[in-house]
């Protein structure tokens, strides 16, 4: 933890993020069910993701698209890997030491603070965390892994190549979250995050969207997070 054009599977098509200030969000009108099948996922795919503290080349390709409509985020993985290492478990168990899994970390007011950490292994097994606090001007490392996010569903499907990862967050259940100056995002709002994935397979690499540019280890830099916009 201190170290988340129309497509068809068979077609994806891929824009490497290096340092871009925006990573969208489109929106969609179409019914997504959460069951780790992307075969009918509209919106497009970023990536690969690339070692998060360096930018370098990954062992394995990682890849993920977010949506949104007036209720849901959604976001889509599709991973490679050759060797998944985890087991089904219980809710809120720290799979981010032990298990392959995917993460986002969305701050929507962007001011570092308050902000979610999300993690699903391979096996759908998920936590969701608060940040409530990481830098010392405002009190130091304090977490609350109690919080939940109401209305949460995680799926993630093994397939020959890897395995993919689904994720609906309800929009109401972040009005919940103190602090966090949550209103309903529209078309032109912009949340600071980023997106990455822990790989323990025959190497193990911690991965990001968008890297940063200091070249600080851990995932935990909310002054570099990346910008997402919501797009129509």
């Amino acid at each position: 933890m201190k170290i988340s054009t129309i497509l068809a599977v068979s077609s994806f098509m891929f824009s490497t993020v290096n340092y871009s200030q925006t990573i969208p969000i489109h929106k969609t009108s179409d019914k997504i069910t959460i069951d780790g099948d992307l075969s009918d996922w509209k919106t497009p795919f970023l990536g690969p993701f690339v070692i998060h503290d360096s930018g370098n080349k990954a062992s394995q390709d990682t890849f993920v698209s977010l949506s949104w409509n007036d209720q849901n985020l959604y976001i889509a993985y599709r991973s490679t890997d050759s060797k998944i290492v985890g087991t089904p478990q219980k809710k809120d168990s720290q799979i981010f030491n032990t298990d392959d899994l995917v993460e986002l970390f969305i701050d929507p007011d962007g001011d570092g603070q308050n902000y979610l950490e999300i993690g699903v292994n391979a096996f759908s097994s998920n936590y969701d965390l608060l940040l409530k606090c990481i830098s010392p001007l405002c009190g130091g490392w304090n977490t609350a892994m109690n919080f939940d996010i109401a209305g949460l569903e995680t799926v993630s499907k093994i397939t020959p190549e890897g395995f993919n990862t689904e994720i609906k967050i309800p929009f109401s259940s972040l009005k919940t979250i103190k602090n966090g100056n949550f209103t309903p995002p529209k078309a032109g709002t912009k949340w600071r995050g980023n997106a990455f994935r822990i790989d323990y397979g025959n190497t193990t690499e911690y991965l990001a969207l968008q890297y940063y540019k200091s070249l600080k280890y851990g995932f935990h830099q909310p002054e570099e997070f990346a910008v997402f916009e919501f797009m129509e």
